[in-house]
């Protein structure tokens, strides 16, 4: 049991200071082993001019057996400790010198996937946040930047390293990085791989050769990648300027992966899911996010890699800002609009429920125990939403120039939100010293709107509410961009978009010269991460479904009347309102609208978001009521559009061959929504047919999950497991889809089952969570009233723990929301996590998740 004595430490902001010394270069030596691997590295120090003189050596080490220890040739007598290596003052030089240490390590036992260990006899590395400490003693952090050079020894014909090929004979390669980078960034690959390559010539005629490297077997699936890659890596040097800066860029595809990729510098390491892919084995959703993650990592090369984070409290500062450009790049992509659509229901479906729960944090914390727990949705969506809101407040210009400014003054340093905030000043001569405080607060603002209306004058009055959480209790006004629209009463645009800038705790803005009363469309595109709370009718919410011109807005009408329909429907029973089913005919039928934002359109509510929008309007969620009100409301929709659906999924079929383009995905996305719809009133009987002819994976795949939803997919399960047991990736939805769909009552139970299942290769991070994280995922199964499912999976996070710690912590995170529900299923969750604390030799990721998820 964990105690107050011999709980971890946590970091904090307030303690940092500059690393004692400084790193010129940094030389490494791999002669590689499965059992046994030596790391040989030769570290030019000097003191730090930042710090005190006399200062010992304290290098970050774990799991390091330590073979040789010499200052500049003289062997020292050195003895590590758990954590690391110290080297006091006296063995020291007082200026410049090389300390050179030996290490032997055992990848093949690293189960944790962190530092150097074995993929399916490969060798490969993640050293984001703290691996490189588990490779050789290091200053393990961020501000320590240099230039690395590798040499790798070893029978694998495939040898990688950062930056250029320099050399390579039999057995052997080395690589020389010439940019600064911290021990995070290092990355080294070992195996027997191939080749999907390409030329690229960048904007100033540098020619870069582009390598996607794969196991023999898969560079049938890697075209969709290249393409990504080359696109991506043509939009940052037509947006932001910024060009790729070595000779070659390679990517590789590894199995065993906790993250879904990693942005070393040139040698980009991808879970295979995120890089192979082609129309029989992937859907639309995966081409989606195979872009978007490649085009995340590359421009990682310039946001995260050329400029870093000084520490890992500035996180945000390296993922935020990466986000929000990958998400600027899908939207060039595709489109904008859908696109914002997806990215709210992401941010309300991870980070609002983070923020409103125990494990909330600001998008720059001010302390941690484990920085693996906070690769949080706070620091990536949250922080990429303030990005974006700074670029609404100073414009496309000043943001432009802010950017530029950045780049040119923090090139090759790691730098901080004090740094980033500074540029946009600089830019722009706008004070933004209250902006930061969305930096520095937790939790998700309130902002409460009413209006007055009289002799031709309509104002809107605001006030914003930050509710408390953990460790703040209180906090001051934010700066709140609303971006508003008014809409005459019959339905044209008085009022153009119009951005409103709310700095104080209640304000008022009115716009005069109206001939009528407007209806307002408020908060347009989300220009801002807070929860809007008015009163609405619902005839005016179907208005703004019909009429309103933004695209966001549009559909936030559409979402916001299906949840009040459907919070009624949980707590009193009801039944759909005729205005909500005809004002959604209305676009699911209007050929004028894009297919994809009429598939959204037709996506309810989760069971979770409606969840917690009864928790927060003083319900207790119960989860069974929510998952039969929600398909009673499905059903509805499909009765109401049953004379249609026939012709509509048939008139969406895309012909030719597949292409994931965004044209052709939005079709498809559409025509599987009415697969879904139809196959409720069929029985399944469109879906099987579809089933047994579809050539490619997303209507193989649709039409499954509508057969498991209308409990008719075994058969269909059988034949896709016969057809694609060989395929790791495609057989991680085989395990999902049947748990995400199953009945609540019987959801434990199947996952239990499914866990002995010969396929379930539970320490392969992706396939534990298509079947533990599917079960969490499956909101009625897993709270189920019985307790099985908080139950089973404690047990399998319990196991996994001393393997892979980081990915069993995050998983964790499943039972946060447990204070919405009634008695008995809180005091379910208390004793789970309880019995997680008391678990002797338990990790330190998920010590802390579950104090903090136990903490008041």
């Amino acid at each position: 049991m964990t105690d107050a004595s011999t709980a971890p430490k946590a970091v904090l902001l307030a303690d940092y200071q500059p690393f004692s010394h400084v790193i010129s270069q940094v030389d490494l030596a791999f002669h590689l082993s499965p059992r046994a691997t030596r790391v040989k590295a030769r570290l030019a120090l000097s003191p730090n001019p930042q710090r005190a003189s006399g200062l010992d050596l304290r290098l970050d080490g774990e799991g390091l057996t330590l073979i040789s220890c010499m200052v500049n040739g003289v062997a020292v007598h050195a003895t590590p400790d758990a954590s690391g290596l110290t080297l006091p003052a006296a063995l020291l030089p007082d200026g410049a010198f090389v300390l050179e240490t030996e290490v032997e390590i055992a990848p093949e036992a690293n189960t944790a996937l962190e530092g150097l260990y074995m993929s399916k006899g490969m060798y490969c590395t993640q050293c984001e946040a703290e691996g490189f400490r588990k490779i050789t003693f290091y200053p393990d952090r961020p501000d320590v930047m240099a230039p690395f050079r590798v040499r790798i020894e070893a029978e694998a014909p495939v040898l990688l390293s950062n930056g250029n090929l320099v050399g390579k004979g039999e057995g052997w390669a080395e690589w020389h990085d010439p940019w600064p980078k911290p021990a995070y960034l290092f990355a080294l690959v070992a195996g027997d791989l191939v080749a999907h390559s390409a030329p690229f010539k960048t904007a100033s005629g540098r020619d870069v050769a582009l390598n996607i490297w794969v196991r023999p077997g898969d560079e049938d699936r890697c075209a969709y990648a290249m393409d990504s890659l080359i696109r991506s890596m043509r939009w940052d040097e037509q947006v932001y300027g910024r060009e790729y800066d070595l000779d070659i860029f390679n990517i590789v595809a590894v199995d065993d992966f906790n993250m879904g990729a990693m942005e070393n510098k040139g040698l980009n390491i991808f879970n295979s899911k995120y890089v192979l892919a082609s129309a029989k084995t992937a859907t639309d959703d995966d081409f989606g996010r195979i872009e978007a993650i490649i085009a995340h990592e590359y421009f990682h090369n310039w946001t995260g890699n050329r400029i870093t984070c000084r520490d890992w409290f500035q996180l945000c500062l390296k993922e935020g800002l990466t986000v929000f450009r990958d998400q600027q790049f899908t939207g060039d992509m595709r489109s904008h609009a859908v696109k914002r659509i997806e990215d709210v229901l992401m941010l309300r479906a991870r980070q609002f429920r983070e923020d409103q729960g125990p494990l909330a944090h600001a998008v720059r914390p001010d302390a941690y125990v484990e920085i693996n727990n906070f690769y949080t949705a706070t620091i990536y969506e949250k922080g990429a939403e303030v990005i974006g809101m700074l670029k609404r407040l100073v414009g496309e210009a000043g943001y432009a120039k802010a950017l530029d400014l950045y780049f040119d003054r923090h090139d090759g340093q790691a730098a901080t939100i004090e740094d980033w905030i500074a540029v946009f000043e600089d830019a722009t001569g706008r004070d933004l010293a209250q902006f930061k405080r969305w930096y520095s607060e937790a939790g998700t603002p309130r902002l409460h709107v009413h209006e007055d209306w009289a002799d031709g004058t309509y104002t809107l009055h605001f006030t914003q509410e930050n509710p408390a959480t953990p460790g703040q209790p209180v906090k001051g006004a934010k700066v709140i961009p609303i971006a508003v629209g008014l809409l005459n009463p019959n339905g044209d645009e008085v009022v153009e978009t119009t951005v409103l800038e709310m700095t104080e705790g209640r304000q008022s803005f009115a716009f005069t010269g109206l001939s009528a009363r407007p209806v307002p469309s408020i908060l347009r595109g989300f220009s801002a991460p807070v929860v809007l709370e008015r009163n609405v009718s619902a005839s005016e919410r179907a208005f703004l479904l019909a009429h309103d011109t933004d695209p966001f807005n549009k559909w936030e009408a559409g979402r916001g009347l299906a949840k009040e329909i459907l919070a009624q429907m949980v707590t009193d029973g009801g039944k759909p309102s005729a205005d909500w089913l005809e004002a959604l005919v209305r676009v699911v039928m209007d050929d004028r609208l894009d297919p994809a934002f009429r598939a959204l359109a037709l996506r309810l509510p989760s069971d979770d978001d409606m969840a917690q929008t009864l928790f927060l309007s003083g319900y207790v969620p119960d989860p069974d009521r929510i998952y039969a009100a929600r398909r009673r409301m499905g059903d509805a929709l499909a009765h109401r559009l049953s004379a249609d659906l026939p012709r509509l999924f048939n008139d969406l079929d895309v012909p030719g061959p597949y292409s994931p383009d965004a044209v052709a995905a939005g079709r498809r996305a559409l025509r599987m929504a009415v697969l879904d719809l139809l196959s409720r009133l069929d029985g399944g009987k469109a879906a099987e047919a579809l089933s047994q002819s579809a050539d490619n994976m997303t209507e193989e795949v649709g039409a499954l999950s509508c057969l498991l939803s209308v409990g008719a997919g075994d058969a269909a399960l059988a034949r896709f497991k016969a057809r694609w047991s060989d395929n790791g990736n495609v057989m991680d939805k085989w395990f999902a889809l049947q748990i995400g769909l199953a009945p609540p009552a019987k959801a434990a139970a199947l996952t239990e089952s499914l866990t002995s299942d010969p396929g379930f290769a539970w320490r392969n991070p992706n396939r534990f969570r298509s079947v533990i994280g599917a079960l969490s995922a499956n909101h009625a199964g897993f709270h189920n009233a019985s307790g099985a499912g908080y139950r089973l999976v404690a047990d399998w996070l319990l196991k996994l723990d001393p393997l892979n710690p980081q990915t069993a912590a995050r998983m964790s995170s499943a039972f946060e929301t447990w204070r919405r529900y009634d008695a008995d299923r809180k005091g379910m969750v208390q004793a789970e996590l309880q019995r997680i604390l008391a678990t002797p030799n338990l990790s330190r990721d998920m010590t802390e998740m579950a104090q903090r998820m136990l903490t008041d």
